[in-house]
């Protein structure tokens, strides 16, 4: 009944354990998870739709400021070339120089103005420009833009490389022409690339925003971030100009320099020679947070996480706790302890005190029926050992009976085999002396019991007048007692041969061993008489100890001991008895002997 209750107690804790994927928690946890996931979806969409509209109104905004800027450029672009139409070589006059110098010193944003004849000569230059010609003036013959005025272009845009003391600008140059409309050189005028550079301070630009101009080949003029107009990947800035020639705006997004994500917009400015491009960062993966972090975020997840916290807050406090409880509760009636009683499960709710009382009427079920059990035991128990008891006395009086025939009969053989009989009996008593004085009826220790026998068997032959030293070296060994009969037989017929045919007339030392090796175990008898005797071979000793060791499914050999003597082996397969590891498990079996 004790196994019972552990099973019960065993079932019950595995049942109310709080196991991380099986316990109430959990469940209630993930269902609860399921089915408020709706409202985070829900959330999730309402700020997807905010994001692609706020990503579409982004990409207007930097559209529309780039063409803003590109207007901006083109403004002062046109007022260049209007300033250069009214500086024709008519109005210039015999004072070009001074004129062109006066000028680049009163008007902002103007480093050089210059008259070219038709074939690329200086006719006249600002002081700027004249003091220290720069490489592209000197170099007009052979440039593309001056090739593209002679070939007809009315207005012609090129960028001015860097010369010495000046910057990098921007070269806008008008074709001039004879009456009957000769080619007749150009009027150039030299702005510097930073007054072309698009307004940062508009509010309607992202942050992170930057700016740069573009030529008609895709390249730089001039940038507020180099880096931001590094592209890698397959996009580049000489791709986006041929689309931006066609449609005249484009956006596109690419990887700058530093592995950023960007998006960028631009505008042509003159014709298909300068265009201005802006650029920001390209909205995240959380960018959309930032429209509406309450509403689109936080108050979904808020409403999930208040409704999952309360949830799992009255199932700690209404059922978690009180099933822990009686976990408690049960764990210890596991371990045999029936005297608590699960009195706090009072306060719980209707279900959880069901339970409880439940397991608290299991409990002193338990209790009565383990007593009853133990008395039945220790009934039965007192029995076994009283009858154990009355069969050694009973073969106690047949030895004894023996013992008297044996000293009346006068024919030798008769005698010796009566006394072997007597032996044998004796051992048989010995068997059921050592089991009703041990702890456990069922089992018993090979090594206590075959030195008590060895010593009985000598003992039995003192009165003869021959002296018998006996040695027993025995591993212990648990046996029970249908293996320690056949044993304790085998072990008297060796001895008795010993005794008869080693020990007659000289005595001599007796030696038993008994060895365990793991599966197999060997008994031996060893005596230092003379040898194997051709009488005991074919006898009835040799042929019952045959008889006994097959029993124990085992062998026999007799072999000749060095320094004299016979040993007689029986090698045969250990008889371990399996005892429970457990006391509980016993129940009562190992009550102790009254």
């Amino acid at each position: 009944m004790v196994q019972f209750g552990r099973a019960i107690a065993r079932g019950v804790g595995r049942g109310l354990g709080p196991a991380r994927f099986q316990g109430i928690r959990f469940r209630l946890g993930l269902w609860l998870a399921i089915a408020l996931l709706p409202l985070l979806i829900l959330g999730g969409f309402q700020a997807a739709s905010a994001f692609r509209a706020q990503d579409a109104e982004r990409r207007s905004d930097l559209q529309l400021a780039a063409e803003r800027s590109a207007a901006n450029a083109k403004a002062r672009l046109d007022s260049t070339g209007i300033l250069l139409l009214a500086l024709r070589p008519e109005a210039l006059e015999m004072f070009c120089q001074p004129r062109l110098s006066d000028l680049v010193a009163r008007l902002e944003g103007l480093n050089g103005l210059v008259r070219l004849t038709a074939t690329g000569a200086t006719a006249c230059a600002s002081d700027s420009l004249a003091a220290t010609p720069p490489a592209w003036l000197t170099q007009v013959q052979a440039a593309p833009w001056f090739e593209r005025l002679r070939a007809g272009e009315g207005t012609v845009l090129a960028r001015a490389p860097a010369a010495a003391g000046q910057p990098a600008g921007l070269i806008v140059a008008i074709r001039l022409e004879r009456p009957m409309g000769r080619f007749d050189g150009a009027m150039v005028a030299l702005i510097p690339l930073s007054s072309l550079q698009p307004d940062m301070d508009d509010p309607s630009l992202p942050e992170g925003s930057q700016a740069a101009l573009t030529d008609a080949d895709g390249r730089l003029l001039t940038a507020t971030d180099i880096d931001a107009f590094t592209l890698t990947g397959d996009e580049s800035l000489t791709g986006w100009v041929q689309r931006a020639r066609t449609g005249a705006s484009a956006i596109f997004e690419a990887d700058d320099a530093d592995g950023r994500h960007r998006v960028y917009a631009g505008a042509a400015i003159a014709g298909r020679d300068v265009y201005a491009l802006l650029s920001a960062p390209a909205p995240g993966l959380l960018s959309w947070a930032r429209l509406n972090p309450v509403g689109a975020l936080l108050m979904p997840l808020l409403a999930w996480l208040l409704a999952f916290t309360a949830v799992m807050w009255v199932s700690e406090r209404v059922v978690v706790r009180w099933l822990n409880y009686l976990e408690r509760v049960a764990s210890i009636y596991a371990k045999g302890r029936f005297s608590v009683r699960p009195v706090q499960a009072m306060n719980a709710p209707a279900e959880i005190r069901v339970l409880a009382r439940t397991l608290d009427e299991l409990a002193e079920s338990i209790v009565t029926r383990d007593s009853a059990l133990t008395a039945s035991l220790e009934e039965k128990d007192a029995l076994m050992r009283e009858i154990h008891h009355r069969v050694k006395n009973n073969l106690q009086i047949i030895s004894s009976l023996l013992s008297m025939q044996q000293r009346a009969l006068t024919d030798p053989a008769s005698k010796a085999a009566v006394g072997d009989t007597r032996q044998r009996i004796s051992a048989l008593a010995l068997i059921y002396r050592t089991l009703y004085q041990s702890d456990d009826l069922r089992y018993a220790d090979a090594r206590i019991f075959l030195t008590e026998l060895v010593g009985q068997l000598v003992a039995s032959e003192t009165g003869r007048g021959q002296l018998v030293t006996s040695s027993v070296e025995a591993d212990s060994l648990v046996v029970d007692p249908d293996k320690l009969a056949p044993l304790a037989l085998w072990l008297v017929e060796a001895v008795t041969n010993a005794q008869k045919h080693a020990f007659v007339g000289r005595g001599g030392d007796l030696k038993v061993r008994f060895f365990v090796r793991g599966d197999t175990s060997v008994l031996e008898v060893q005596d230092d008489g003379p040898g194997v005797s051709e009488t005991f071979r074919a006898g009835v000793g040799r042929t019952l100890m045959g008889a006994f060791a097959k029993q124990l499914r085992g062998s026999v050999e007799m072999v000749p001991a060095e320094g004299g003597g016979m040993i007689a082996r029986m090698t045969f397969a250990t008889p371990e008895a399996v005892m429970p590891t457990d006391p509980a498990d016993l129940g009562t079996a190992a009550a102790p002997r009254r």
